[in-house]
C-alpha cells in the first residue's frame, strides 16, 4: 500500500529555498522580456485536445494528458508546451495587422520525463514574434534567448544553430514518404553513415552526396563556406546558409562570451520548425537549456498563418544550474500587542523589507532568511539596531 505523502515519479514539491531562487528567476525572465517590448499573456492549463495540439506532430500529442470535460463530453488536453495556445491568442483574440511580441510563463505537465533526473511539470517561459518574416525577429528572439541565460547567471554558453530548410532544399524533388523521412533525419541525428545511406537506396545521386556531407558538417563558421561548396547551389539553401551565418556574427557580437557553432545534419523538429532553429548548452547540464528557432505555420490551423519565430525554457532547470542566490537580509521583531510595534513593523515592511515576528516559544527559525537586525525598543520607540 503507498503512503498517501508520495508524489507520482517525475512530479516533485519545490522547497522554499529553491521556491525562492524559481521565483525569483521568473521575475528577472519577466522583466528582461518586458525590456524588449514583449507583452505578457496567461493563457489555460486546460484546451479542447483539437486546438491544443493545432499543428504540433505527433510527439506532442504524445506528450499531453487528456482527460473528458464533465460539461460538454468532449476531451480536453493539459497543455504541454504553450506555443499553440500562443498562436491561437495572436490569431483569434489579439488579431493585430503587424508585430506582436508575446511571453508567457506557467507550468506545463508532460505525460512521461525527458530524462532520467527531468520533471514531467517544467515552468516553461518563452516569447515570440508575430507577423515578422524577416530575419530582424530570429535575432530579436536570439538576443534575449541568451539574455535571459545571462539573467539566470549562466556562463560558459555553447549556442548550436541549424536550419530546417537545408535537408528539404537537399531533398527537394526526391519522393519520399513520411515513414521514411523520419529515418533520414533519425540517421542525420545519430550520424549513422551505414543507416543514411542504406534510407537514401534510390535517391539521385545529387541527394544521396548532399545528405552525406551534411555528416560532416558541424563546427565553427567555416562549415557555412564548406556546405556551399558541398552542398547542391540552391536557392533556399544558399538563404538558410546566409541566415545561419547572420545568426552567428550578431549573437557572438551581443554577447562575446557565447560559443558560437553549427550543425546541418541537425534537423531537431523538423516537422515543426521552418527555418533557423538553435539550442543552447551549459556545464551540467545534459540537454539544451533553452530551444528556439523560426515556424511560420504554426498559426495555419487557426485560419491565419503569420510568420513566427520564439523560444522556450523551463525556468525550474534554469534555477536548479543558476548559482545558488544569497540568503536575503532580515529583521527580527518580538511578537506582542503593543500599537507602536505593529505601526512601525507595517512602515519597514512597506519599504520593502523582510520582518519577521518571533512567536511565543519560538526559538528562533532562520525562515530561510538572514537576521542581520533586530526591532528593538528604545525609550518608548521601536528602532531597528544592527545585530
Amino acid at each position: 500500500m503507498s503512503s498517501a505523502w508520495l508524489l507520482p515519479e517525475h512530479i516533485a514539491d519545490v522547497l522554499p529555498a529553491r521556491a525562492r531562487q524559481v521565483e525569483t528567476l521568473r521575475r528577472g525572465l519577466l522583466d528582461a522580456a518586458e525590456s524588449f517590448g514583449f507583452e505578457l499573456v496567461i493563457p489555460p492549463m486546460l484546451e479542447h485536445i483539437d486546438s491544443l495540439l493545432s499543428g504540433t506532430g505527433h510527439a506532442l500529442d504524445l506528450q499531453t494528458f487528456k482527460l473528458v470535460d464533465q460539461l460538454s463530453g468532449r476531451t480536453l488536453g493539459l497543455r504541454a508546451d504553450s506555443t499553440p495556445q500562443v498562436a491561437r491568442i495572436d490569431a483569434h483574440l489579439l488579431n493585430r495587422q503587424g508585430v506582436a511580441r508575446l511571453c508567457y510563463c506557467g507550468p506545463v505537465l508532460h505525460t512521461r520525463a525527458s530524462g532520467s533526473g527531468s520533471t514531467r511539470e517544467p515552468l516553461q517561459f518563452g516569447a515570440e514574434i508575430y507577423g515578422h518574416a524577416g530575419l530582424e525577429a530570429d535575432l530579436e528572439i536570439l538576443d534575449l534567448a541568451l539574455e535571459c541565460l545571462r539573467v539566470a547567471g549562466l556562463a560558459c554558453v555553447v549556442l548550436d544553430l541549424a536550419d530546417a530548410r537545408i535537408v528539404r532544399a537537399v531533398l527537394a524533388g526526391v519522393p519520399v514518404d513520411v515513414a521514411r523521412l523520419e529515418r533520414v533525419h533519425a540517421a542525420l541525428a545519430a550520424k549513422d553513415a551505414a543507416e543514411l545511406r542504406s534510407v537514401a537506396t534510390g535517391f539521385p545521386a545529387e541527394a544521396r552526396r548532399g545528405l552525406e556531407a551534411l555528416l560532416t558538417l558541424y563546427g565553427d563558421q567555416q562549415v557555412l563556406e564548406e556546405a556551399r561548396q558541398a552542398l547542391p547551389a540552391r536557392p533556399a539553401l544558399a538563404s538558410a546558409l546566409d541566415d545561419l551565418r547572420q545568426l552567428g556574427v550578431q549573437a557572438k557580437a551581443a554577447h562575446p562570451a557565447v560559443r558560437v557553432g553549427f550543425d546541418l545534419a541537425d534537423s531537431s523538429g523538423y516537422a515543426y520548425y521552418s527555418g533557423a532553429r538553435f539550442a543552447a548548452y551549459v556545464e551540467g547540464a545534459s540537454d539544451a537549456v533553452a530551444r528556439g528557432g523560426r515556424y511560420d505555420e504554426v498559426g495555419a490551423i487557426f485560419g491565419r498563418t503569420r510568420p513566427a519565430v520564439g523560444f522556450g525554457v523551463d525556468v525550474k532547470e534554469l534555477a536548479l544550474l543558476a548559482p545558488p542566490a544569497a540568503p536575503k537580509k532580515a529583521i527580527r521583531a518580538p511578537w506582542n500587542d503593543d500599537a507602536a510595534l505593529r505601526v512601525a513593523v507595517g512602515q519597514l515592511r512597506a519599504r520593502g523589507e523582510i520582518v519577521v515576528r518571533q512567536m511565543p516559544g519560538d526559538a528562533g527559525s532562520e525562515a530561510g532568511v538572514v537576521f542581520d537586525r533586530s526591532l528593538i525598543a528604545n525609550r518608548g520607540r521601536w528602532t531597528v539596531q544592527e545585530r
